[in-house]
């Protein structure tokens, strides 16, 4: 999870600045310091129960979330527009494709924190009916006593989402999680779709 979020950084800061929320280093700023403050008050599993530390992780995954969409917006309508980062397919593709990633680990998180009341509650009990049904909650034959999915479960369920445009393995099953994938799913559409085709576009 601290790795993705280090990644999410990396890619706000090598965004262009029409694209960006805030000055370049704001955004990646405020995600360091709250990544800071959870890794100090709960190192290790993610396992202790709180609050505040639920409360913290839920901004960074508002911070990650609002980032996210803010530069897809804005690729939106510099493609639209014919702005000047997506003026040529060198540029267009790289803007793109750091929105895009930057996407996919904003739901990756947003899956990550809601599923279950989050990794703490789930670490100490996974409820009968979980929000996200995965292979191995489905059918127990296929996972280990105590099985609980972790952060790459989240990571590949966003991956996948965004390129399939549509649930792979993982079943959503909660209103909430039913949503987030297809807006996952659509916004997803929407950068690839315009990209591929301003991508035509501009080297036809």
């Amino acid at each position: 999870m601290a790795g993705a979020v280090v990644a999410a950084m990396v890619l706000t800061i090598a965004l262009p600045d029409d694209l960006r929320l805030a000055p370049r280093w704001v955004v990646p700023t405020v995600e360091g310091l709250l990544l800071l403050a959870l890794i100090a008050g709960d190192p290790g599993r993610i396992d202790r129960r709180s609050s505040v530390l639920r409360g913290m992780s839920i901004t960074l995954v508002g911070v990650l979330a609002l980032s996210a969409v803010w530069s897809t917006v804005q690729l939106v309508d510099d493609i639209l527009g014919g702005g000047k980062e997506t003026a040529s397919a060198t540029s267009l593709l790289q803007s793109g494709g750091t929105v895009w990633a930057c996407t996919v680990l904003a739901f990756s998180m947003l899956y990550f924190e809601l599923d279950s009341g989050g990794a703490a509650a789930r670490a100490h009990h996974m409820p009968r009916t979980p929000a996200l049904a995965f292979p191995q909650q489905l059918d127990p034959a296929l996972s280990p006593p105590g099985w609980r999915p972790r952060f790459v479960d989240y990571l590949y369920l966003g991956l996948t989402n965004a390129t399939a445009f549509s649930p792979t393995d993982v079943m959503p099953l909660a209103p909430w999680a039913k949503i987030a994938m297809g807006v996952q799913s659509l916004v997803s559409l929407l950068i690839l779709g315009l990209v591929v085709a301003r991508a035509v576009n501009v080297l036809a």
